[in-house]
């Protein structure tokens, strides 16, 4: 257990709303809490450090320490017991999609409840077959499951001879196959759950019992429980309310119930023949939900203490530290202006939704040797790759294989930390997220510009009116997940005369939707195309939340060429090279872009990847939105043979959508353009570009370059 961690209810406000932080201590003794302004969250050495400032707040002090435990794994509840017992005999059933019935190590994991009532529960048992248990009985089916294959299952009590028997049904090729054990006496009662039971065995010999455990790994659709004479008794429709965290009992006795931990719906069921790719469309070949044991939503945690943003707090970026017996954690959060009223003429635009889906990301290319870096740097201690129990993100698999398409901020997020490592090799900071947009906010710092903070968030609630005072909006290094609301509000801000800088590279790239109720709950369907961490299932590329199509913006009509001029064309590794000037950039309408440098070579030094051009890097594409006017000022050169062109970009092995080489894809553009309404826009395409930013005190081209457009922009 990480001794001293936590999270806050949301990411950002404005002055006057009140943030709650949850705090789990391992220790006796209490724990303290301040208020500290991120300048820097870098701890290179080669750079500036991290820069902490403390504020005198209200949240200053101590609070008593306490365990606060969490409880991953997703399922159904009713809201209310079954009416009255049922008596005489019973029927428990459901259409079921096991994925891990068997797996190494299975019988650890023992069994995975479909559907329970009380201490009667139709499971899946260590063995990987359909089974029941009632009244300390235990029956099962003569052969296990197949993994992803549709069956329906039961569990079946006769009164009349006291039989309790199970029953496995393939809907396609395989054997039926049954079980039978005599149990006298039995009666149902309690509250239906399904995907899960109550008292659970414990996971590992010495544990209690789980209240709620034995989670299913799998899609069950249509659970329903009938008396002995064939009467219904309830029958939950999950083809209803698909972006609901409640599901709808069809029965006699309406019991309605709630979803814990949001599993996946609007999943494909056992009906599903391909000829309908929208559950909309035909929402009863979309009556599964996907169950998984590490689903994790909300951890639930108690608040410790609160902190109302006071209305003389300036705008940036903050953390409550805690501290307690040798040990800290820093909990961020992002303050903004009050809406309407800017206090500088920058808005930086923090990314919040891509810090969120990226949220505990465990990288396969972890290794415990990053932790020497870690420890030499002072840096943030903890890596999901090792504590996974916290949930992990978007990019990483469940433990049955299926892709995690939820994120959420309520709980602990490694890597939206002060001093977090994404890397550990190489050169260079190895930083992504919120610790490399620090750079931006270092060299403002060193600048001393003033800016405003505005993220993700209130720019999907507040749309265009959250950016439109500001002369100049930027975003950091890695702006990939938007929402439309967020992606209408950007191009309405440049379109009305607003100036765009675009400092990052594989910006604007994947759609996602945000639930209405659960807040901070985020969608990600990983559609056809792209480079994808994994790849959704057929017929399940559109949002339950929204119901709009999933994938990629550029699938859906909006490529990222067409907000900042630029789009995603290739990727490598954590290494950056660096642009060229291109003649284009002499000409006396941009030259002024080059006021003050002489070098040809733009950009090879750096924080992030020894470059500003690396990772991630986008080009310009008129075919795919950019401007005609636009003009290329610098393009990248010299990038190693591991960058390689993004496979939206393919068509066959010789063939490209560009109709162009290869390699003639793999740069980075820099480029300029003003819009027809007055407006200015500035993008870089590439990740690593502001990790040159406060290198050398701020005293590079880099810094030169950008301070140029800047005050241009901010001059008007």
């Amino acid at each position: 257990m990480i001794p001293l961690i936590g999270y806050c209810d949301r990411l950002s406000g404005r002055p006057g709303d009140t943030i709650e932080f949850k705090v789990s201590s391992i220790a006796a003794a209490p724990f303290t809490a301040r208020l500290y302004r991120s300048i820097s969250a870098d701890p290179n050495p080669a750079g500036p450090g991290i820069i902490e400032r403390e504020v005198p707040s209200a949240m200053d002090g101590s609070y008593p320490s306490r365990v606060q435990k969490f409880h991953p794994g997703s399922y159904a509840i009713a809201d209310d017991a079954l009416p009255e017992a049922v008596g005489g005999g019973f029927r428990l059933s459901a259409m079921i999609w096991p994925t891990l019935p068997q797996k190494s190590g299975a019988a650890a994991k023992g069994a995975q409840a479909v559907l329970s009532c009380g201490d009667i529960a139709l499971v899946i048992n260590a063995d990987g077959a359909i089974a029941g248990q009632a009244g300390g009985k235990r029956v099962a089916a003569s052969e296990p499951l197949h993994s992803r294959a549709w069956y329906r299952v039961s569990l079946t009590y006769d009164g009349a001879n006291n039989s309790l028997t199970v029953s496995q049904e393939p809907l396609k090729h395989g054997h039926e196959a049954h079980g039978t054990v005599i149990a006298p006496g039995l009666r149902l009662s309690g509250t239906p759950i399904i995907g899960a039971m109550e008292n659970a065995p414990p996971a590992r010999p010495g544990d209690p019992p789980h209240a709620i455990g034995a989670h299913f790994n799998g899609k069950i659709e249509a659970p329903a429980i009938h008396d002995g004479a064939g009467n219904l008794v309830a029958a939950w429709d999950f083809a209803r309310g698909f972006a609901s965290t409640r599901i709808e009992d069809t029965g006699p006795h309406g019991l309605q119930g709630k979803l814990i931990n949001l599993p996946a719906r609007a999943m494909t069921g056992a009906a599903w023949n391909g000829d309908e790719m929208c559950f909309r469309h035909c929402p009863e070949h979309y009556g599964a939900i996907h169950f998984h044991e590490d689903d994790i939503y909300d951890f639930g945690w108690e608040t410790d203490f609160s902190f109302t943003i006071p209305a003389d707090l300036p705008s940036g970026v903050y953390l409550a530290r805690i501290h307690c017996g040798g040990h800290e954690d820093s909990i961020p959060f992002f303050v903004c202006p009050p809406l309407g009223k800017p206090t500088a003429r920058l808005c930086v635009l923090v990314s919040t939704f891509t810090y969120v889906i990226y949220g505990n990301y465990a990288r396969p290319a972890y290794h415990e040797s990053w932790h020497q870096r870690v420890a030499e740097w002072n840096a943030y201690p903890w890596n999901p790759a090792v504590h996974p129990e916290y949930g992990l993100s978007t990019y990483n698999f469940h433990s049955d294989g299926s892709g995690v398409c939820h994120a959420s901020h309520k709980r602990p997020l490694f890597n939206v930390r002060p001093g977090f490592l994404t890397t550990g090799i190489g050169e260079d900071s190895g930083l992504r997220h919120l610790p490399a947009d620090g750079h931006l906010l270092t060299w403002l710092d060193q600048q001393g510009i003033d800016y405003d903070i505005v993220t993700d968030q209130e720019l999907h609630d507040d749309g265009i009116a959250a950016i439109a005072p500001y002369k100049v909006l930027t975003t950091g290094s890695h702006p990939e997940y938007h929402t439309a609301r967020t992606l209408d509000a950007i191009e309405a801000y440049r379109d009305q005369g607003g100036n765009f800088m675009y400092l990052g590279g594989n910006g604007f790239y994947w759609r996602i939707a945000l639930h209405e109720r659960e807040t901070g709950a985020l969608e990600i369907r990983r559609g056809e195309g792209g480079i994808r961490a994994w790849a959704a299932e057929p017929g399940e590329y559109f949002n339950a939340f929204d119901g709009a199509y999933g994938g990629m913006w550029r699938r859906n009509g909006r490529p990222p060429q067409s907000i900042a001029g630029l789009g995603f064309t290739a990727q490598g590794n954590f290494t950056g090279s660096h642009y060229r000037r291109l003649p284009a950039s002499k000409d006396p309408q941009v030259a002024w872009i080059f006021e003050g440098i002489e070098d040809e070579i733009i950009g090879d030094f750096g924080l992030s990847g020894g470059g500003a051009a690396g990772f991630e890097l986008d080009r310009a594409d008129t075919r795919l939105g950019t401007p005609g006017n636009a003009v290329i000022i610098a393009r990248s050169e010299d990038h190693d043979d591991e960058t390689i062109m993004v496979p939206e970009e393919m068509l066959t092995h010789i063939m490209n959508w560009s109709l162009q080489p290869t390699e003639d894809l793999v740069h980075a553009d820099m480029l300029y353009y003003r819009t027809p309404s007055g407006g200015q826009v500035f993008a870089t395409g590439s990740i690593t570009y502001c990790g040159c930013l406060p290198w050398n005190n701020g005293d590079n081209n880099i810094s030169r370059l950008t301070r140029n457009v800047l005050r241009r922009f901010l001059e008007g």
